[in-house]
C-alpha cells in the first residue's frame, strides 16, 4: 500500500508512476510499456497531427489496454516578428558560414500545435483515462469536454500560484515541477525562470496549497526520488530523464552518447532551441549563444533557424547544435526496458518507505 493512494484512485493505475511526455523522445512504444507495467504511460501528441495521434494511439492499445496519458501544449500562438527573425538568422550567420550553408537557407516549419478543437475531438474520440497540459489549459469550451469524455485532467505548476489557479480552473491533479526537470518548463503565470523553486521545496507548498493529488516532477530517478516524493506529501512522480536511455526511447545515438556521460553540472535552462526555456545538457551553441538569448524567437519558432547547422554537424558526427533534454538527476539514468524501469522503481520506492523486505 502506498502512503497516498489518491493518483492510483484517480487514475487507476497500479504504481504511483507516471512517465512524462517527451515530445521527440518518446513515443507509443514507451507508453505501452509503462502502462502494461502499472504506471501510467505517456504519448506527446504536441509535435503530431491528428492522423498521427490515432496511429499511435492504435498501437499503443494494440499492447496495453490499460490506463493511458495524451498530453498536449497550451501555448499561445505568437504573432509574426520579421524583425526578431532577422536578428536571430543574423546571430546564426557566422555558423552557417562555417558549415557551408548559404544565409538563406530554408528553415523547416515547426509543429508544436496548440490544443485545438481537432486535437479535442480525438480525446472525445478515444477516451484516455488522462490528458496532461504543459503551459496551463486550452480555453475553458476545450477544457469542459475534455472533462466531459470522462479523462482526468492533469496539468504542471512551477509555483504554488500556478498551481492554485489550475486547481481553480478544473485540474483533476497537478504535476509540481521543479526547477531540476529537464525539458521545458511548464510554466505561464510567469517568464522568470531565476526564481522557480525546486522540487524539495516546491513540492511540499503546492501540496499544502491545494485539496487534489500532487504529483513530483523534477530530479527524480530512482526509487529514492520516488520515495522522496512520497515524504513530501506528494500522491505520485512524474519521472522523464531517466527513461530516454530505455530500449523505447526515439532520441538519436549522439543524445544517448551524451546521457552516457552526464554530469550534475552540465545541464542548463536554455531558450536557443525553441523560444522557451528548457533544460537540456551543455553543448556548443548553449555556450554561444545563451544559454538564455534575448534573441531567440518566440516559442516554437527559435529551432527553425538551427535546423541546416544541426542537420549538418550531426552528420559530421556532433551535437553541437541539437537539443540534449535532460535533467539534472540524468546521470542515474539507466539502459533498460522501459516497463522494467517501471517496476524497478516502484519496487525500490516501496523498500525504502519500508513496504517490502531486503529479500523482496
Amino acid at each position: 500500500m502506498w502512503p497516498d493512494q489518491r493518483l492510483l484512485s484517480l487514475i487507476g493505475i497500479e504504481l504511483p508512476i507516471i512517465q512524462a511526455p517527451m515530445a521527440g523522445a518518446s513515443g507509443s512504444a514507451m507508453a505501452a510499456a509503462v502502462s502494461e507495467a502499472g504506471g501510467l504511460g505517456s504519448l506527446p501528441c504536441a509535435m503530431l497531427d491528428p492522423a498521427q495521434v490515432r496511429v499511435e494511439v492504435a498501437a499503443i492499445r494494440q499492447r496495453s489496454a490499460k490506463p493511458l496519458n495524451l498530453n498536449f501544449f497550451c501555448h499561445d500562438t505568437p504573432m509574426p516578428q520579421p524583425e526578431r527573425d532577422s536578428a536571430w538568422r543574423q546571430r546564426l550567420a557566422e555558423y552557417y558560414k562555417e558549415y557551408g550553408l548559404e544565409a538563406s537557407a530554408a528553415a523547416p516549419a515547426v509543429n508544436r500545435t496548440p490544443f485545438d478543437a481537432a486535437m479535442c475531438e480525438l480525446v472525445e474520440e478515444h477516451k484516455p483515462e488522462a490528458v496532461s497540459f504543459h503551459f496551463g489549459l486550452p480555453e475553458t469550451g476545450l477544457l469542459r469536454r475534455v472533462q466531459a469524455s470522462g479523462s482526468v485532467v492533469l496539468s504542471s505548476a512551477t509555483t504554488v500560484e500556478e498551481a492554485r489557479w489550475l486547481e481553480d480552473h478544473g485540474c483533476d491533479a497537478i504535476i509540481a515541477q521543479g526547477y531540476e526537470a529537464g525539458a521545458h518548463r511548464g510554466m505561464f503565470l510567469t517568464d522568470d525562470i531565476a526564481t522557480q523553486p525546486g522540487t524539495l521545496a516546491l513540492v511540499p507548498q503546492v501540496v499544502d496549497a491545494v485539496s487534489v493529488p500532487v504529483v513530483a516532477a523534477g530530479g527524480i530517478a530512482d526509487g529514492r526520488g520516488v520515495a522522496a516524493a512520497f515524504a513530501l506529501g506528494a500522491a505520485g512522480a512524474l519521472i522523464g530523464t531517466a527513461y530516454l536511455l530505455t530500449h523505447e526511447s526515439l532520441i538519436s545515438d549522439l543524445w544517448r552518447a551524451a546521457l552516457r556521460t552526464a554530469r550534475d553540472d552540465r545541464t542548463a535552462l536554455t531558450n536557443v532551441f525553441s523560444g522557451r526555456p528548457a533544460r537540456g545538457i551543455v553543448n556548443r551553441v548553449m555556450r554561444e549563444l545563451g544559454p538564455m538569448s534575448e534573441l531567440a524567437p518566440a516559442f516554437p519558432k527559435a529551432g527553425g533557424a538551427l535546423a541546416p547547422l544541426k542537420a549538418k554537424a550531426e552528420a559530421q558526427g556532433s551535437s553541437d547544435f541539437s537539443l540534449l533534454w535532460a535533467g539534472q538527476a540524468a546521470a542515474l539514468a539507466r539502459e533498460t526496458g522501459a516497463g522494467d524501469l517501471t517496476r524497478e522503481l516502484a519496487v525500490d520506492a516501496k523498500r525504502r518507505l519500508g513496504q517490502l523486505g531486503p529479500a523482496e
